[in-house]
């Protein structure tokens, strides 16, 4: 029945946290840069809401993060020389180790792409750093929107010209997972219980009864391939 697999990417393929705060150690001395790197993302949901909700257009994250950068900075109490190049480090960041092995594996019987909220660019620059061996790359640039709108997930079953029911979506987080399913698609959960450091409490378990549950993505392929 599934013939895509479709991804999130922040935390569930890629560590972002750890991946900004040594951007951020590099560009801004004398920070807490994990401190910093949480605050920079804990910005990321509200800068979306006000588009999902309507009170502004669609503006890709690349943008949404440099706004959010000179919110941060402030509240930190730091001047960013190079603001530009810092805010890349959203396209410079490092896989899980299990990513790039699972994905090619995962892609000899299936379609992959990004199921992201990042722009095409980011995450096209993103999949040649980290060896992300995408087929295509979907997600909120197409749809002009963001998740966990069923448009954006919806958005990218049209582009595959698949119905929901035969596209999965991947993601270590419940939520994504909930608004997936909500949308017809199938549902595969891989836990990243250090996507937020040594003291994450959120998304250490399934919170659903998902179509596939594995450890990382080397066992989810051999569960979708056997």
């Amino acid at each position: 029945m599934i013939k895509a697999l479709i991804f999130d990417v922040f935390g569930t393929c890629v560590d972002w946290r750890g991946s900004v705060a040594r951007a951020v150690a590099g560009a801004l001395p004398g920070v807490d840069a994990p401190a910093f790197a949480d605050a920079w993302r804990a910005e990321y949901d509200p800068a979306m809401a006000r588009i999902r909700e309507g009170g502004r257009g669609y503006i890709a994250l690349d943008d949404l993060h440099l706004e959010n950068l000179f919110r941060v900075c402030d509240r930190f109490h730091a001047t960013c020389a190079d603001p530009e190049t810092l805010n890349r480090a959203w396209e410079r960041l490092d896989p899980w180790p299990d990513v790039a092995p699972g994905l090619r594996a995962l892609k000899t019987h299936r379609i992959i792409a990004p199921c992201s909220n990042g722009s095409i660019a980011l995450m096209t620059r993103l999949a040649r750093h980290a060896g992300l061996p995408w087929d295509c790359i979907l997600g909120a640039d197409i749809a002009r929107d963001y998740k966990p709108k069923p448009a954006v997930y919806l958005a990218s079953c049209a582009a595959l010209r698949l119905p929901p029911a035969q596209v999965m979506m991947v993601a270590a987080h419940n939520g994504d997972l909930h608004a997936a399913r909500a949308a017809g698609l199938g549902t595969a959960f891989v836990p990243r219980p250090t996507e937020h450091g040594p003291g994450q409490t959120s998304d250490l378990t399934q919170e659903a009864d998902w179509d596939l549950i594995a450890p990382d993505f080397n066992v989810l392929a051999r569960l979708l391939n056997a």
